[in-house]
């Protein structure tokens, strides 16, 4: 199977954002009232990125892409804890910080792990059947109804599994309506550049895919 150079670039923006994500999330910024995860300056971006592979290359080649993303997290993972857990030199002084930036607890990677996949096949499935549904027109409905659906997803399962207990229910419920609409007024802003990467690739790859016989199983990868 050939695998053409635009893919290749797609996928990889597409790992990096996820691990850049995971490794932004430690610190807390404001934006107004709210109170988000730096993530948020990549992680919508990985669900554009979904969006395109799907609308381009169909659901069947962008599970793939979310296994392997899962997978290159994964290793990230554990390569930060053998780092944290190996003897630091004599010469590093930043054994703590290290540990409170990058030690992300195991409730919270649980959280993560759950929550991605979970939003991401969500994202792709519903996107390919709206796909299907509207013969293939009214892009921005697919893109954004996928994102509405698949961040809501990743944002209640991440908040509640790392949150609940911990958090009175008031505040987590803001906080998971916060995250989730400033993550959809992301993709909603980004439509037009989204428009143009989609309508390039199909012309470039001569590429259009219709999932009428996909099996949408999320483990069923050939």
């Amino acid at each position: 199977m050939t695998i053409s150079h635009r893919l290749i670039v797609l996928v990889s923006l597409f790992i990096t954002c996820l691990i850049t994500a995971n490794i932004l999330i430690a610190k807390q910024i404001s934006v107004g009232a709210l109170i988000l995860p730096a993530a948020i300056i990549i992680f919508p971006i990985s669900y554009i990125l979904g969006d395109i592979l799907t609308e381009v290359y169909g659901y069947e080649q962008t599970r793939r892409v979310i296994w392997l993303g899962f997978l290159c997290n994964l290793l990230a993972v554990v390569a930060i804890w053998i780092g944290e857990i190996l003897p630091s030199a004599s010469t590093f002084e930043a054994q703590s910080a290290y540990e409170k930036i990058l030690g992300s607890t195991p409730r919270f990677l649980l959280a993560s792990f759950i929550a991605y996949l979970a939003g991401e096949f969500a994202n792709s499935f519903i996107l390919a059947k709206m796909k299907i549904a509207t013969g293939g027109r009214w892009l921005w409905t697919r893109t954004i109804g996928s994102t509405i659906v698949g961040q809501g997803l990743d944002t209640i399962i991440v908040l509640t599994i790392a949150f609940a207990g911990v958090l009175p229910f008031s505040v987590l419920t803001t906080m998971i309506l916060g995250h989730w609409l400033v993550k959809t007024g992301y993709e909603i802003i980004a439509t037009p550049l989204t428009y143009s990467l989609v309508n390039y690739l199909k012309r470039k790859e001569n590429i259009n895919v219709y999932d009428y016989k996909t099996n949408f199983n999320p483990v069923h990868i050939t």
